[in-house]
């Protein structure tokens, strides 16, 4: 029986402080679906003897067959705290006394690498992250991940110790080992934080730590958890201390010995987590699991836990799990340390909005979503599409900042490509329903207040993945998002009956919509291209195609992996070209860009949009460029921002200003194409060392000048020893030690190589890293899991570049081979062509 109605929860939305936007990241299998049920029982929408089972958010039939979760899920629920628990929320500011219900608009994410785009489009809309962490196998490689971009998103996280039980049942630790796991477990996450967040920051220091309550312990599969609040307050009043005294007392180096507290243990002294948090729990177990009847009814009785008739019958299993559920309900502890720790919108859109909003910081729209001000003018970031029942169409699901959204509104829609100023990628239409989101249901609703989470009917025809909706005339853009995936993996599909081309022309347009990472190219060739961060995000999103989105049968390719060209030393010549008409010539030479910068582009340290100065500051500094050169760099590409520069390094040329704009097109052509097969260009630096030109402007205008400077760029890649570079996965293995062997051979045979192995503490497991080049990945998992007798379990991140050793030219190399195929595949004249057709004579 659901505990609240929609009227209840639109009165909430008002009340900005009272909203806590969330979302549940981890690493996959480490518990985040199963414990989200603890809370949505909490609010009454599934009962509590199904949570941990029912995996609520898990919405689509096949994230509950594969049991892991592939789109994030959005759910709002309404929760009153109780009076003494109120003195912990921190007012904001707002005159008055706090009030007792919140609305948590939470959503819960994948785990899978190949779904952390998802992750990303979720952490963009909420406010606080629930990191889960399994306490046996403690921090892993996508913990770290996900932790990481939440912190970049300025995201306050609140950690849970998640599979308590495995480690009582299972592992069946002892006390202090278990302490020393959970110690080290908050260290490791406190690591992390540290390294990517700046504690003299906007947001403070963000460290968790469980004496102020922000980490829980528990078991999402059995429903029970705790913070030391809980326990603190039972042994607060009995020791007459006050809590927070007491909670300080329960973690760390604070030992007990029945009359006094001292720093360092000694005989008769015990660790104060241990007495008095792990020994009540290890009791309940130990007289439970060994079926201690008249043991067991003491303790639940001291413990006040009621049993009902029929779970007095029970025994094992089962009965402790409902006893430790009546005793440390999850959703209770969770959402008190939801409601007290994590920043309503009121409090983190002003540290958010110098990071979301691309204009000026004292517009009209920044200072209404620095204030979060419902009066203000809208500004609504939309961060994903979801699909409706409706077939072809979508709910544009996103976040308002400022302002307030509802239904008939009028509003500017803004794509990722819009400019203010232009009209590009711009509609003004209105809206046409606006609805919430709960799970796998949605209820319309009249209006959305700033701060709030909500779905749009409408405006799908308009955005393709992410947009900014806005009632300001000058507003600009809400930042896009950072991915910490890349797409690298493609496949080219076709329909099997040919006259069901556009079928499938439909369904991948509907398809790049509902997935936040996948691209769907078309080449020149005429093939469909679909690219995905991996092996099973593309088999999802092609199961989608083929089923939901076009809707008809399909052949695919075998995989493909997007490769990248570059160089590896200077020209060794200067390369000229002259215009069709012979009138103009331009001298340039190639060269390497001084390693990490292409990276530093990646994450994005340098932007084309910083100040030009001081970026070539930064370039002279750090990596020993000339001042005069960084201060003349024309332009990114391709796409103008990716990892490839030109520079101009001329003296006193006339009308060079004219040609600017040409040059620079013809850069963007040949980066994004290169010379060997067509594949965009990274890390290559173009200098224009001269040019001659033409008197006359006629003579000199875009179509005599852009051809040339693209033949001349690909004359200077092909004298600066042209080279392929290849992705490469960082692999993190889990396996017990004995099956170590497997991983090793089953490395060398796909030239990847072990970087580290170690051994989780207090555990059989031990964690392999590795390096794995992509073009390897394929059937690498089937093939590990024959190996080692499917005891070892991978995880793949998109990791770097690396070039592939060998030269393109040589036929039978590998890099030689990779060129042939891939301009085979793209219907390109066969073997690369030669410098005399790009370098012309003086």
């Amino acid at each position: 029986m659901v505990h609240f109605t929609v009227d209840q929860i639109r009165e909430v939305m008002d009340k900005k402080k009272n909203i806590r936007n969330m979302s549940v990241i981890a690493h996959v299998d480490h518990g985040k679906s199963t414990l989200t049920d603890s809370l949505v029982s909490k609010a009454g929408i599934i009962a509590s003897q199904k949570a941990g089972e029912t995996r609520f958010t898990d919405t689509r039939k096949d994230e509950q067959e594969r049991c892991i979760t592939i789109k994030s899920t959005a759910i709002s629920l309404f929760y009153e705290l109780d009076e003494k628990d109120m003195e912990f929320v921190p007012n904001d500011g707002k005159e008055g006394p706090n009030e007792r219900g919140f609305l948590i608009n939470l959503i819960d994410s994948p785990g899978h690498v190949d779904f952390s785009s998802e992750v990303t489009a979720a952490l963009r809309v909420t406010d606080g992250a629930l990191v889960v962490v399994d306490c046996v196998s403690g921090v892993c490689v996508q913990t770290e991940t996900v932790l990481r971009q939440a912190i970049s998103e300025r995201i306050k996280p609140v950690l849970f110790m998640n599979k308590m039980d495995r480690a009582l049942l299972e592992l069946q630790l002892e006390k202090e080992d278990l302490y020393q796991n959970f110690a080290r477990t908050v260290e490791n996450v406190n690591v992390i934080v540290a390294t990517y967040a700046d504690e003299d920051g906007p947001m403070g220091n963000i460290m968790v730590s469980p004496e102020k309550g922000t980490v829980g312990f528990g078991s999402g599969l059995h429903g029970w958890a705790f913070t030391l609040k809980q326990f603190g307050e039972l042994y607060s009043n009995k020791f007459k201390i006050d809590l927070h005294k007491m909670m300080k007392r329960l973690w760390g180096d604070q030992f007990f010995n029945g009359k006094k507290w001292q720093k360092t243990g000694g005989e008769g002294f015990m660790r104060g987590f241990n007495k008095f948090v792990l020994d009540p729990i290890y009791q309940v177990f130990t007289a439970i699991m060994n079926f201690k009847k008249d043991e067991t009814t003491k303790l639940l009785e001291k413990l006040e836990v009621k049993l009902t008739h029929e779970e007095k019958g029970l025994e094992g299993k089962p009965l402790l799990k409902v006893a430790m559920r009546k005793w440390l309900p999850a959703g209770e502890a969770l959402l008190q340390m939801i409601c007290t720790h994590l920043p309503s919108p009121v409090t983190a859109q002003k540290y958010r909005m110098e990071l979301l909003y691309e204009g000026p910081h004292d517009d009209e729209a920044a200072l209404g979503i620095k204030n979060c001000d419902a009066s203000a003018p809208l500004m609504m970031y939309v961060s994903k599409m979801v699909p409706t029942t409706d077939k072809g169409r979508f709910y544009a699901f996103g976040r308002v900042f400022s302002g307030k959204v509802g239904t008939g509104q009028k509003v500017r829609i803004m794509g990722p490509n819009f400019i203010p100023g232009k009209k590009e990628d711009l509609y003004v239409k209105p809206i046409q329903r606006t609805i919430l989101m709960m799970g796998r249901y949605i209820e319309p609703i009249e209006d959305v207040p700033c701060g709030n989470i909500v779905g749009l009917v409408g405006v799908d025809q308009f955005l393709v993945k992410t947009g900014t909706l806005t009632t300001f005339q000058d507003a600009h853009n809400l930042r896009v998002m950072k991915f910490s995936v890349s797409p690298v993996v493609r496949v080219a599909v076709e329909p099997k009956n040919p006259s069901e081309l556009p079928k499938l022309v439909e369904g991948l347009k509907r398809l790049a919509k509902s997935d936040p990472m996948v691209q769907c190219i078309i080449e020149e060739s005429g093939e469909h291209i679909v690219a995905g961060a991996g092996e099973l995000h593309l088999e999802i999103c092609l199961k989608d195609l083929e089923e939901d989105h076009a809707g008809i049968p399909i052949k695919k390719s075998d995989p493909v992996v997007s490769y990248r060209e570059t160089v590896e030393e200077q020209s060794e010549i200067t390369c000229l070209s002259k215009s069709p008409n012979k009138h103009n010539r331009l001298f340039m030479r190639a060269q390497p860009l001084t390693e990490g910068i292409a990276e530093d582009i990646d994450r994005g340290d340098i932007t084309p949009r910083d100040d030009a100065k001081a970026r070539a500051r930064k370039l002279a500094d750090e990596y020993g460029w000339d001042v005069g050169e960084a201060r003349k760099i024309w332009c990114f590409g391709p796409d103008t921002n990716g990892p490839n520069m030109l520079v101009d390094c001329t003296k006193g040329v006339q009308y060079l200003s004219e040609i600017k704009d040409s040059v620079v097109a013809g850069f963007q052509w040949a980066s994004k194409e290169g010379v060997l097969c067509e594949e965009n260009m990274r890390a290559v630096r173009f200098d224009i060392h001269d040019v001659t030109l033409h008197a006359d402007a006629i003579h000199r205008g875009g179509g005599q000048i852009i051809p040339t400077a693209r033949r001349c760029l690909y004359a200077c890649q092909l004298t600066a020893k042209p080279r392929i570079l290849e992705p490469i996965y960082q692999v993190e293995i889990q396996c017990p030690q004995d099956s170590t062997g497997g991983i090793y051979s089953c490395m060398n045979k796909r030239r990847g190589h072990v970087t580290e192995e170690n051994q989780i503490i207090g555990t059989p497991q031990v964690v392999v890293k590795a390096y794995l080049p992509v073009m390897e990945s394929f059937g690498f998992t089937a093939d590990l899991r024959s190996q080692t007798g499917g005891k070892a379990f991978p995880q793949c991140v998109f990791d770097h570049w690396k070039i592939l050793p060998g030269d393109p030219f040589e036929e039978g190399s590998m890099p030689g081979v990779v060129v042939t195929n891939t301009r085979k595949r793209k219907g390109l004249n066969e073997g690369v062509p030669p410098l005399d057709k790009y370098l012309d004579k003086m």
